[in-house]
């Protein structure tokens, strides 16, 4: 396996002359950055695996329950007449890694992303651990297959697989709760197959990604990299070198002393290329501004280190703006952030619109299987009967007690009929449940389409929800 050229702003830095992926075993580095970013990541993680676990109202703090189409967050319950809400949740996501990256630039990517917290403090643990230091991991990939290279890849590769396996298991657990997991891995295989084959897949996934992938899926899956550069300004704060202190690199001798070829004094950079080979996706810094470049600042905390051995100061690579590396002040308000700011309050507000609109006790009108109304004699009278059942899902976090009021009016009928075979229905959180309703009118051939108003009361918390059903009946000729 040779060595990938000098990365260059022509191609990938992971491909070489020929097209082919180099593998990237970045150095292990030091400094303030790499010691904080260990706490972020595992308090991450943390999260992520708390979050099943954490009990709210009798149910998960997150759940996606697909086959009863809820979705439980933090205590409330969403369905699927709840899309407005989850859309514009999803937009105020969205439009907030836009704002962090017109101010911060790639931020997300180097500290929070998943993909990013999983390789670095899981995988590439594990391998550091194993394997050792870049170089010699680099020098184990480079050398023949001993007994000594056998036994540590099939502890590596071993390990990688016991951590898809438990990240894919709690992800899973997002869809499933953490007591029906537990369940299915106690479990025949054959009895859970379906969710066996899915965690199964999941699991390969993980490994694929995690242990072989890698940067990859930063340069090619993710669409972010090349998005920032419209999402980047000259005020954004991102990682990059200082090249008016820098440039022209020269070795590392006394600044008074060191000179270039054309007799110039040379910059603090002595081309060490440290910065490169700390880089998780293979770049150089130096070469400015790259899609590949993740903002996880190993290069400055790899730099600062040669700096101060150097007794030179700290920040030649460091995190900054355009601007500031120019020399320049530093914008903070501009009409870009304005911008997003005004599009984050529109859809906070819409949010709250619709977060506001919605009950915990939802209803809407359906009808039973057979014919749509029936005509029938009451009395003597020609009436006109539709069967209704009114669906009603309790979406609180306690237990609901629902009853059905029926408004007898109908503008230009002196009057109609209604029977509810069920005067109250109770409902555990979440539950669904039917109540039916009989109504009949007067066939003066003007039934079909009038509309007669349903209120849902629920008898615990006093709350209505009214809704509408539309008769049907004979057209009218």
């Amino acid at each position: 396996m040779a060595r990938a050229p000098a990365p260059t702003l022509d191609r990938l830095a992971i491909i070489d002359d020929q097209g082919r992926r180099q593998k990237v075993q970045p150095a292990d580095s030091d400094g303030r950055i790499a010691r904080l970013k260990p706490w972020v990541r595992w308090a991450l993680i943390g999260f992520f695996v708390a979050l099943p676990w954490i009990d709210i109202g009798g149910h998960p703090a997150v759940l996606i329950d697909l086959p009863a189409r809820r979705f439980h967050l933090f205590g409330h319950i969403l369905g699927a007449g709840d899309v407005p809400l989850l859309f514009f949740l999803l937009i105020a996501v969205g439009l907030a890694l836009v704002v962090s990256t017109a101010l911060w630039g790639r931020l997300w990517c180097g500290w929070a992303c998943p993909h990013t917290v999983y390789l670095e403090a899981v995988y590439r643990r594990i391998e550091r651990l194993i394997e050792g230091t870049g170089a010699a991991r680099m020098a184990l990939d480079l050398g023949p297959w001993t007994s000594t290279k056998i036994a540590k890849k099939l502890l590596k590769w071993s390990l990688w697989a016991l951590a898809s396996f438990v990240i894919a298991h709690i992800f899973l657990s997002y869809f499933v709760s953490i007591p029906a997991v537990v369940t299915m891995v106690l479990d025949d295989p054959f009895e859970q197959w379906g969710t066996f084959l899915v965690a199964a897949a999941a699991t390969g996934v993980m490994y694929f990604n995690f242990g072989w992938f890698r940067e990859q899926t930063c340069l090619i899956v993710c669409p972010y990299g090349r998005l920032q550069s419209a999402m980047h300004d000259a005020d954004s704060i991102t990682v990059g070198y200082d090249a008016r202190r820098g440039e022209p690199r020269g070795k590392p001798r006394t600044k008074t002393a060191a000179t270039t070829a054309d007799d110039l004094p040379v910059g603090d950079c002595i081309d060490c290329r440290r910065c490169v080979q700390v880089c998780p996706t293979g770049i150089d810094i130096r070469n400015g501004l790259q899609m590949e470049c993740i903002a996880c600042a190993a290069c400055a905390d790899a730099c600062d280190d040669i700096m101060i051995k150097l007794h030179r100061a700290p920040g030649l690579v460091r995190y900054d703006s355009e601007r500031g590396f120019a020399g320049e002040v530093r914008r903070r308000f501009r009409p870009r952030i304005a911008a997003y700011g005004v599009g984050v309050v529109v859809v906070a507000a819409a949010f709250g619109l619709f977060a506001w609109r919605s009950t915990a006790i939802v209803a809407r009108v359906t009808r039973p299987p057979g014919p749509p109304f029936a005509l029938i004699d009451s009395n003597g009278t020609s009436m006109v009967q539709n069967a209704l059942l009114i669906h009603v899902e309790n979406r609180a976090t306690a237990e609901a007690v629902v009853s059905l009021v029926v408004d007898s009016t109908i503008e230009g009928v002196a009057g109609i009929e209604t029977i509810t075979p069920v005067t109250a229905l109770h409902l555990r959180a979440p539950e669904r449940g039917d109540l039916p309703l009989l109504v009949r009118v007067v066939d003066d051939g003007h039934v079909d389409g009038r509309v007669i108003d349903v209120t849902v009361h629920d008898d615990v918390s006093g709350k209505d929800v009214k809704v509408q059903a539309r008769l049907l009946g004979p057209r009218a000729r």
